[in-house]
């Protein structure tokens, strides 16, 4: 039996895959298990740097602090899977504390809901879905992460 190599993308292909998308899954390294939580993200085309929001709160707080090394996980996918992509990134993530840049980088969180999210999607940040996307700006309860450090990048398609 033959195997089927699933191919690869090239930088283009992935990095418009990425720029494309605003949701992907972090994978921590857990206790005794990988800890995975969805994240939504920005991505810098110019610096070419994904940015994260998160809560200052939970697991993935603790996790972080414990060990910054991360995989991210971004897909697009058909509902029959006719048509697949997914992009496995190995890196470190930071905290941005640069209070200028952080909310620099919020107000981009903040249009991206705005233009192309319902305001529900202010909840999984810890903010009342009947709020204005400008609370990410002036509130205190998330955190900006980058992922930097990148040492793998796996970016696969269907054929």
């Amino acid at each position: 039996m033959n195997m089927v190599k699933i191919p690869k993308m090239s930088k283009e292909e992935y990095d418009k895959l990425i720029s494309e998308n605003h949701i992907s899954r972090i994978a921590f390294t857990g206790d005794d298990f990988p800890y995975i939580a969805p994240f939504m993200y920005i991505f810098d085309d110019h610096e070419k740097f994904l940015y994260f929001l998160s809560t200052n709160y939970g697991k993935k707080i603790d996790l972080f602090q414990k060990n910054p090394n991360v995989a991210v996980e971004i897909e697009k996918y058909s509902e029959d899977m006719s048509s697949y992509k997914f992009i496995t990134i190995q890196g470190r993530i930071t905290e941005v504390k640069d209070s200028k840049n952080a909310d620099e980088i919020k107000k981009q969180f903040a249009d991206m809901i705005d233009k192309k999210l319902s305001t529900k999607a202010l909840a999984a940040l810890g903010y009342s879905p009947g709020k204005s996307p400008e609370a990410i700006i002036e509130g205190e309860n998330v955190l900006v992460w980058k992922l930097v450090d990148v040492n793998s990048i796996v970016a696969l398609k269907n054929p």
